[in-house]
C-alpha cells in the first residue's frame, strides 16, 4: 500500500470501530431498553448487562466528583492527539489499524461521556464463578488494538534481532 493512503486506512478504521460502538449503544439504550429490562442471558457465559460508567478503566475514578469527568474527557482527547501523531507517522500497515482502532474507541467513550455523562458498557462474559468487567465495543476495540501492537512488537523485535541472511558471523563463518 502506498505510504501516502496508509494513515487513511487507520481513520477508516477510527470511523468503523466508532460507528459500530455508538450504534451498539444506541440500540442497548433505546431499542433494548436495558435500562427497563434489567440483565439479558445470551449464552451460558454471556450476559447484556448496563452499566453506567462515570469513572475510567474498571471504573476507577467512579466517585471523583465533578473535576473527574472533565479531567478524564481532557486526558482522552490528549490521548487520541497523540494517537493520530504516531497514526501519521507511522510506516507500517498493522500498527496503523491497530491505532486507528484505539483511537475510535476512546473517541467512542468520550462521545459517551460528552453527550450522557457517563460511558454506557453492556457486555458481561463470565465463566465458572469468575467475571469479567462489563465492558463495551469500544474498549474492545482498545483492547484488540493494544494486543497488536504488543504483537507486532514482539515480531518485529525478533525480527531486528535476527542477523541478515548471508551475514559474516565471525573468523570461520561461524555463528557467535
Amino acid at each position: 500500500m502506498k505510504a501516502a493512503r496508509r494513515p487513511w486506512l487507520g481513520v477508516g478504521a477510527a470511523l468503523a470501530v466508532l460507528a459500530v460502538d455508538q450504534v451498539s449503544k444506541w440500540w442497548v439504550l433505546d431499542i433494548l431498553r436495558l435500562v427497563d429490562r434489567g440483565p439479558l442471558v445470551l449464552l451460558p457465559v454471556l450476559d447484556l448487562r448496563l452499566v453506567q460508567n462515570r469513572g475510567i478503566t474498571f471504573g476507577l475514578l467512579n466517585g471523583s466528583g465533578s473535576i473527574g469527568p472533565a479531567v478524564i474527557v481532557l486526558v482522552a482527547i490528549a490521548v487520541v492527539i497523540g494517537l493520530g501523531v504516531w497514526l501519521w507517522r507511522t510506516e507500517r500497515t498493522v500498527v496503523v489499524i491497530a491505532v486507528g482502532a484505539i483511537a475510535g474507541g476512546a473517541i467512542g467513550n468520550v462521545a459517551d461521556r460528552l453527550r450522557l455523562g457517563f460511558v454506557v458498557d453492556f457486555i458481561q462474559a463470565h465463566a465458572f464463578g469468575w467475571s469479567w468487567y462489563v465492558f463495551n465495543l469500544a474498549d474492545a476495540a482498545i483492547v484488540c488494538g493494544v494486543a497488536a501492537l504488543l504483537v507486532d512488537g514482539l515480531v518485529d523485535g525478533r525480527r531486528s534481532a535476527e542477523p541478515p541472511v548471508g551475514a559474516w558471523h565471525g573468523p570461520g563463518g561461524k555463528e557467535r
